[in-house]
């Protein structure tokens, strides 16, 4: 509502928050200065509350995965083709890129502070002899490529409103690591507010409503938000390589992948690695209902979970791995319809009632739309299938499992002590 005078202003939000019962948010307008007012006034004028009413209301449906009709969704594994099939997948995928047909996408927008690192995680140092950031072990893979393709490839980096300035600094200080800066785009995530249990939208601080991102599903609507599909439409893109940040072992823009994608005639593919156990906690690929589906280690079935074939591989073992790559028209159409929202319960620390208070417990919703939930848009999709030991060492936790530590030596066991 640019335009509009404050008094205008505060009275279409005063009545915004008193329909839907959200009048503690303006709560302490009188005491904040001009430019404080303006922005917590905008931020409530554009913000969805009966669409966030909507989700409240759906916050504790469960799905009931037994009445689901699940079948097995099968990889193609990579290590069971001949150096032939290789060797074709590669050059179809390569050519593919040296005409400049593919961009990379990372989505980047968390923190470090689970790993004990104050700023953006991609800033993070796991310990290589190199020293090199998860930002720069990405980029050092997309520029091996680049070169093999005599291309530069376009690479956007999703961030969030908490890390986008000191990310954009990390890249400019560290003079974008060698790569061409004019390819290289930096977008935010969406944000959605946060909710108590009563239904109650929270604040931040008096002046500002608290927000969380809205998952990774929310990528295809912040790449429609941003502009970015138009950049990518300019540019010539035809296939968005996708991954997150915290995977060292990550492929950028991998020859194969695509080339697998392509000679498969798919629109969308994922890679994929088989699960250790029964209960490895992480989604598998399926098909729900005839289409592709991802579904949680919570939500499976104990006898599916537990299903083996004749060669002892589990049946719906196929393990998300958060790679993908979708045809462009594909993601745009995504992201014109929309994904689901899951409710996730959290702790938060909120202004209430004149202070901040944390939550000793988890107590608020967040809501999150995640990107496997796309894969139920498509008639049918690719699953590649890797080796994990080859392709998946996330960073995720301070020690132990996925730390740091162990990300570290399974690159080093892969690319060596120089790298």
């Amino acid at each position: 509502m640019s335009g509009i005078n404050y008094e205008r202003k505060l009275e279409f939000a005063r009545k915004k928050v008193a329909e839907y019962k959200q009048e503690h948010l303006l709560e302490y307008i009188d005491f904040l200065d001009v430019n404080e007012k303006e922005r917590l006034l905008d931020d409530i004028l554009n913000i969805d509350f009966h669409f966030l009413l909507e989700l409240y209301k759906n916050a504790d449906k469960e799905i009931c995965a037994e009445s689901l009709d699940l079948k097995p969704a099968v990889g193609v594994p990579k290590s069971t083709m001949n150096q032939k099939e290789l060797e074709e997948i590669y050059e179809i995928g390569l050519a593919e890129i040296s005409r400049g047909n593919l961009c990379a996408v990372t989505m980047a927008g968390g923190q470090g502070s689970r790993l004990g690192h104050e700023g953006p995680k991609g800033t993070y140092d796991i310990g290589l002899p190199s020293h090199k950031s998860l930002f720069e072990i990405q980029c050092d893979g997309l520029k091996k490529i680049s070169e093999k393709a005599n291309i530069s490839i376009p690479w956007y980096i999703m961030t969030s409103e908490t890390n986008h300035d000191d990310s954009v600094a990390f890249f400019e200080k560290n003079n974008y690591f060698g790569y061409p800066k004019e390819d290289i785009m930096f977008f935010k995530q969406s944000m959605i507010p946060v909710m108590d249990r009563q239904g109650r939208v929270l604040l931040e601080t008096p002046a500002k409503i608290l927000k969380s991102p809205n998952g990774n599903g929310g990528l295809f609507s912040s790449l429609k938000e941003n502009s970015i599909f138009s950049d990518m439409h300019k540019r010539g893109i035809k296939w968005i390589f996708i991954c997150g940040i915290d995977n060292v072992l990550v492929k950028m823009a991998d020859p194969y992948f695509l080339g697998f994608t392509i000679k498969s005639k798919y629109k969308a593919s994922a890679k994929s690695f088989l699960k250790r156990d029964a209960g490895e906690k992480a989604g598998v690929f399926c098909y729900k209902d005839g289409r592709p589906y991802v579904i949680e280690y919570t939500e499976i079935p104990k006898e599916y979970a537990e299903l083996k074939d004749e060669n002892g591989d589990y049946v719906y073992g196929d393990t998300n791995v958060l790679n993908y790559i979708f045809d462009i028209d594909v993601a745009e159409d995504i992201a014109s319809v929309g994904l689901p929202y899951h409710t996730q319960i959290k702790s938060v620390t909120a202004y209430i009632n004149g202070e901040y208070v944390e939550s000793k417990k988890p107590d608020s919703y967040k809501f999150e739309t995640f990107l496997f939930d796309s894969f139920s848009m498509l008639d049918d999709m690719g699953i590649f299938r890797i080796e994990r030991e080859e392709e998946f060492a996330p960073v995720k936790n301070k020690t132990g499992i996925d730390s740091a530590e162990t990300a570290r030596e399974m690159y080093l066991a892969v690319y060596g002590e120089d790298s």
